[in-house]
């Protein structure tokens, strides 16, 4: 009866040990597999980074073309443009540094004989743009409208300043998001540039610093289309005079804006539609702008 215990002893022991062999097999196969899932989840999770990572592009250019240019309720251009961006923005998109140039179509100016020549549109502007959050940035630019500066017989100087000579200047600008479809837009002159001063008693010319605010909202949105209603006034705090307006502050850029995305085959072109009214100026206008890319 010993003899038999044992060797029942011994097989139940043998069954054991292979019992738990095989199970300890089995937990390492579980973990090995759990190891294998998140190890192929963190290669993912790394591609996926990389993938990221090498999305981002610092350098972008864009193409516009117009039937005519629009800005703050002027009609810069009357005639076809052509406009086009290259600029830079960090990896966050907080900050943006950029040129945008514009040309188009010959305009009659007078030049210092008094003769009518044709001078085509001709601009190149620098911007930079800092965002703070979501709803709100500042932006500055420098403008330089040099259009008909040489035909009239002038000497062109792109980084000249001067008050009196016409084509550059500098504004500084705020924009903040109030709603989802609501932004509030804040543009000031500084330095009296291309004009923007009133002429005192003395001869001295005292800069006007004009400001240009303007609202704009999303009213109606459907599919791709929606439809922005916008208003925009101008006034200097200093003079009566601003670079908007012949005499004081005044309404200057009423109207609306219809965007839609037009499918040319494979190809989607979005298409703004503005229709502009200067109260000031008693101008109206119907600006279509297509965004090549």
């Amino acid at each position: 009866m010993k003899q038999g215990f044992k060797i029942t002893s011994v097989l139940t022991g043998v069954k054991l040990r292979k019992k738990l062999t095989l199970q300890v097999l089995a937990l390492g196969m579980l973990f090995g597999a759990t190891a294998m899932q998140a190890q192929g989840e963190r290669v993912k999770r790394d591609k996926d980074t990389v993938k990221a990572v090498d999305n981002y592009q610092p350098f972008t250019f864009g193409l516009h073309l117009k039937n005519m240019h629009l800005w703050h309720g002027f009609t810069v251009t009357p005639g076809p443009m052509a406009a086009t961006n290259l600029e830079y923005n960090t990896r966050d998109k907080k900050f943006t540094f950029g040129f945008w140039g514009g040309t188009g179509a010959a305009s009659d100016v007078t030049n210092k004989t008094g003769q009518q020549v044709g001078a085509h549109y001709k601009e190149f502007s620098i911007y930079t743009v800092y965002r703070f959050s979501n709803k709100f940035f500042m932006e500055a630019v420098t403008h330089n409208n040099y259009t008909g500066v040489e035909e009239r017989g002038d000497v062109l100087h792109y980084w000249s300043y001067d008050k009196t000579q016409g084509y550059n200047f500098v504004d500084l600008n705020f924009g903040y998001q109030v709603s989802k479809n609501t932004l509030l837009y804040l543009a000031t002159i500084v330095g009296g540039g291309s004009g923007d001063y009133e002429v005192q008693t003395d001869g001295s010319l005292r800069d006007s610093y004009t400001h240009y605010l303007e609202v704009k909202s999303k009213v109606w949105e459907k599919g791709d289309s929606h439809l922005s209603l916008f208003a925009g006034g101008a006034w200097s705090f200093v003079n009566d005079k601003t670079f908007y307006t012949e005499g004081k502050g005044n309404f200057i850029n009423i109207g609306a804006t219809l965007s839609k995305n037009v499918k040319l085959g494979s190809y989607v072109l979005p298409v703004d539609v503005t229709a502009m009214w200067n109260p000031e100026k008693q101008k109206t206008v119907l600006q279509v702008d297509f965004k090549v890319f």
